[in-house]
């Protein structure tokens, strides 16, 4: 596995150059110019980490960047994070597959949650949540194109990228809201991103400040203020400073 990055803090998220309407998303209606194989990966309720190895070959390794609390959540997280309790927990990472990395991912979750469903920081998220073989739901809430220089840094392809947020359901209860952000790379074994449309560059061009919705395509504003808050990636410091035991099952 590889070991997560010491002394690291969350990044901030990567801009949002387009977003879908929720609408869109919930009746599949959302960018009909995706590729069949990416409508799949991006759109549908299956899990990326079993995706990722069904088509490389290689297993899913997480890089973890940082986890740390997230005392302002609203600023950057999908709006369906109101779901959750706080205080919160924020966890970014990469998803590796041997020495190429195809994803990012950074997820919110109650301190509770992630004391009982993150046993192992250095597995993917499903892997901890299936590891008991209970039922889970995945309802997919958002599909964007997102662009950010430290992206392109570490995938090695210039974007824009696509980009989605999903939460995991438990009983009816919502367990955490995960974004992800896929590399170009992915086109190797899926085949174009938009099929029958402009490139990808186009396609960033075209929806540059904008959003796709029902009645057609609105500004979007970059709320954002400063960067999340600096803080240890230990799950562990966490649950001391909110008061509970890493060791013990929380009240």
């Amino acid at each position: 596995m590889i070991p997560p990055a010491p002394n690291q803090t969350l990044q901030s998220s990567p801009q949002v150059l387009w977003q879908a309407s929720h609408d869109e998303v919930l009746r599949s209606r959302a960018a009909s110019q995706l590729g069949g194989a990416w409508k799949l990966l991006l759109l549908g309720d299956g899990s990326p980490t079993r995706h990722l190895e069904l088509l490389t070959g290689l297993s899913v390794e997480v890089e973890l960047i940082a986890m740390a609390p997230d005392p302002h959540p609203a600023l950057e997280a999908p709006c369906q994070v109101s779901e959750l309790v706080s205080p919160l927990l924020r966890r970014q990472v990469w998803l590796c597959c041997g020495a190429e990395t195809l994803g990012w991912a950074e997820s919110w979750w109650t301190l509770d949650q992630a004391h009982n469903h993150l046993q192992d920081l250095r597995q993917p998220i499903w892997r901890n949540l299936t590891a008991g073989r209970t039922e889970l739901f995945r309802e997919v809430d958002g599909l964007a194109q997102v662009n950010s220089p430290w992206l392109h840094y570490r995938f090695g392809h210039p974007g824009p990228y696509w980009s989605r947020n999903y939460r995991f359901f438990r009983q009816g209860r919502a367990l955490t809201v995960i974004r992800e952000v896929f590399s170009p790379a992915l086109e190797r074994w899926l085949g174009p991103a938009v099929a029958n449309g402009p490139t990808r560059k186009g396609w960033a061009d075209q929806s540059q400040n904008a959003q796709i919705s029902d009645g057609g395509w609105s500004e979007v504003r970059d709320d954002r203020k400063g960067n999340p808050a600096p803080g240890e990636q230990v799950l562990e410091r966490a649950l001391d400073s909110a008061g509970l035991d890493a060791a013990s099952d929380p009240a």
